[in-house]
């Protein structure tokens, strides 16, 4: 019976992977039309190797900002284990089924001394901030919008929304660590609706779970959270800054796509990064539909170009980091053995 159902998730996951590409597929042609991509291997041909290794220097920024809330949730955690255990996850999130990064987070905190309870506590409040600004950042793209004079009704409801689910995520948040009253009731809560869904839920162990959790990081909430809102805002304004520096080294001057208008796209755009690897094909399609509505002579291959470019780096480069940082990691346990 095990075996049985574990084919037929397996066959659910390859279906539902197959459908998902094919809306891909549908939404680039959509937005984007047929792509000559001979021009487009004609772009990508351009990149010269100290451009290659620009583009690297922006992914480990991008990457160390990525990881820095870890460090600030997680007392004796710094910055640089931080960073390896997250490279490392990622990679596990890509190659097995959850929650196989979870069991290999823990495991690293656990070879550097750091409570599997207290790693938990703290890659819970990183995933929970992420999604803040996964969610806030179309409303930042919409005030700089609103200063470049260049607003749009479309784009403005939508922010609204998605930034009413980062807002609603902060609130539960602030009510959490203002009294374990309420963190122990929305677990309880939160639990008799999963049990509906799934057998074996206890309520009572997952609002001691939650109170634990509570205990464990509520000191550091007050200052964490807004410094990691900040580091993870400067990943994003990082991440559109390597989209930027891949257009321009495949022919995208300033002047046909200015960089305020790649940074506002990509805002606008960022809660499509909740599909599978980022958004991959959505994103970029939406994005650089916007970047050609502004009609500025962009050519539409050099445009893909650049995107092929910012793909391989941010979606290649973590997991090539993520071997480093698993190989790594075995070889300080084999020190310390």
């Amino acid at each position: 019976m095990p075996d049985a159902t574990g084919a037929r998730r397996r066959w659910v996951r390859l279906g539902l992977i197959v459908v998902l590409l094919a809306v891909i597929v549908v939404v680039i042609r959509g937005l984007l039309g047929d792509i000559d991509w001979e021009q487009v291997r004609t772009a990508i041909a351009k990149l010269a190797p100290w451009q290659f290794a620009v583009l690297v220097g922006g992914l480990l920024v991008r990457q160390f900002l990525n990881a820095l809330p870890l460090a600030l949730f997680i007392p004796g955690c710094p910055p640089v284990r931080a960073m390896q255990n997250d490279q490392a996850a990622i990679l596990m999130t890509t190659v097995a089924p959850p929650p196989s990064d979870v069991v290999l987070r823990l495991a690293m905190f656990g070879s550097w001394g750091i409570p599997a309870s207290a790693g938990l506590a703290g890659t819970v409040m990183n995933t929970v901030t992420f999604y803040v600004v996964r969610f806030g950042a179309p409303l930042l793209g919409i005030a700089l919008m609103l200063a470049l004079g260049t607003f749009h009704l479309g784009e403005f409801v939508p922010a609204v929304v998605s930034g009413s689910v980062s807002a609603a995520l902060l609130a539960v948040v602030w009510l959490a660590f203002r009294g374990e009253a309420f963190t122990v009731g929305f677990a309880r809560r939160l639990a008799r609706f999963v049990g509906r869904m799934r057998s074996g839920v206890d309520p009572a162990a997952w609002a001691a779970w939650a109170a634990d959790f509570r205990g464990r990081v509520v000191d550091r909430v007050p200052w964490a959270l807004p410094r990691s809102v900040l580091a993870l805002v400067a990943m994003v304004v990082v991440d559109a800054a390597l989209i930027v520096a891949s257009l321009r080294f495949v022919g995208v001057t300033a002047s046909e796509v200015p960089a305020i208008e790649v940074l506002v796209a990509f805002l606008v755009a960022y809660p499509l990064t909740l599909f599978p690897f980022s958004g991959l094909g959505i994103l970029d399609a939406v994005v650089v539909a916007t970047l050609l509505a502004i009609e500025a002579g962009a050519n539409e291959a050099e445009l893909v170009a650049g995107f092929v470019i910012w793909r391989t780096i941010t979606i290649a480069g973590p997991l090539v980091l993520g071997l480093l940082s698993v190989g790594l990691w075995k070889l300080q346990l084999l020190r310390a053995g």
